[in-house]
């Protein structure tokens, strides 16, 4: 049984210099826990922000972990543990507190619930890319804004992983996507990748071009991880009775709300709607659903091989070059 696991830590706020990596002692499992050996993990930009105190809270410092996303094998098993086994594939489907929880680390441990067994035929770079990001899309636009087929669905950041896990989604289930995105460099791309039509934002007003391709009408709903000042344009963009799903912050300004505006803002936070069994379920058998059919493959931009690889990692999620998701692997 191993005794230590190299874990990313970090002892102040700061760039991606601030990340070191430690050996740390490993915990058995308690009643309901779960220890996996990981073998990949992914990166969002919630990590990126928490390591720089820019997150909605902030990390207990020295000796902070970080990580939402992994992918491994379940090592052992605490009391109680009935659905998991040593031996099992599994990917982390949430994580409580980055702090003291985050997966970032040769181990990790959670409680049973927090995790889900890794279909048949993902690898754990293809694992560690799915869950987060494609629970964030079904569970903001299925979930709480009500989805359904026939909707445009304007998409912000339209490179980032879950952008690109909602394109699957909205196209899965007969939606339209639009995607914005700050240039037009990546726009073939976006194409490629199921987007109806994009739009980029340094080419014109963004309310006439959404008119433009939605026939007059506007968006049903709107996607959104910016925020900022731009989100009053965002709003203007949408039909009357629309909704918009706010679930980042990658302009930290304070965003701008039309006067009488008649549209419905939901904020989301995963973490908190995933506690639910029920939604928690039928997310699942969502996601597992379109795994199997094809119709949801995670877009991975770069693998980085070696623990010792992660602030590179953090680097290249802070250039915004990425499409789709940034994984390290962990060498045993």
């Amino acid at each position: 049984m191993p005794k230590t696991s190299k874990t990313v830590l970090f002892d102040e706020i700061g760039g991606p210099e601030v990340l070191k990596i430690e050996e740390i002692e490993i915990r058995d499992p308690g009643p309901g826990e779960v220890r996996i050996r990981v073998d990949a993990f992914g990166l969002n930009r919630a990590e990126a922000l928490f390591r720089a105190g820019a997150y909605y809270y902030q990390p207990t410092l020295p000796g902070s972990r970080n990580g939402y996303e992994a992918a491994g094998v379940v090592d052992a098993v605490g009391e109680g543990v009935g659905d998991f086994a040593p031996g099992d594939p599994v990917s982390t489907f949430r994580v409580p507190e980055l702090s003291a929880y985050g997966v970032h680390g040769e181990y990790a441990v959670l409680a049973s619930t927090d995790l889900v067994h890794r279909a048949d035929g993902i690898d754990a770079v293809s694992g560690t890319s799915v869950w987060l990001t494609y629970a964030t899309a079904y569970g903001a636009l299925v979930e709480t804004a009500g989805m359904r087929p026939g909707d445009t669905v304007l998409i912000t950041a339209g490179s980032s992983a879950v952008s690109l896990a909602a394109i699957q989604v909205v196209n899965h289930l007969g939606a339209i996507p639009v995607v914005t995105t700050r240039t037009g460099a990546k726009r073939e791309r976006l194409l490629e990748a199921g987007a109806a039509h994009v739009i980029a934002l340094d080419e014109g007003d963004l309310v006439k071009r959404v008119q433009a391709v939605t026939g007059g009408q506007g968006a049903d709903l709107a996607f959104d991880s910016v925020g900022g000042p731009e989100f009053e344009e965002l709003a203007q963009a949408l039909i009357p009775g629309g909704a918009v799903i706010v679930y980042g912050w990658l302009n930290p300004d304070r965003p701008l709300l039309p006067r009488n505006w008649p549209q419905t803002i939901h904020t989301y936070a995963n973490y908190a709607l995933m506690a639910d069994p029920k939604v928690r379920r039928r997310t699942v058998h969502f996601i597992n659903a379109g795994l199997r059919s094809g119709s949801l493959k995670p877009v991975i931009d770069r693998v980085y091989e070696g623990i010792e690889q992660v602030a590179d990692a953090h680097r290249r999620m802070e250039s915004n070059e990425q499409f789709g998701k940034i994984v390290v692997t962990v060498q045993h």
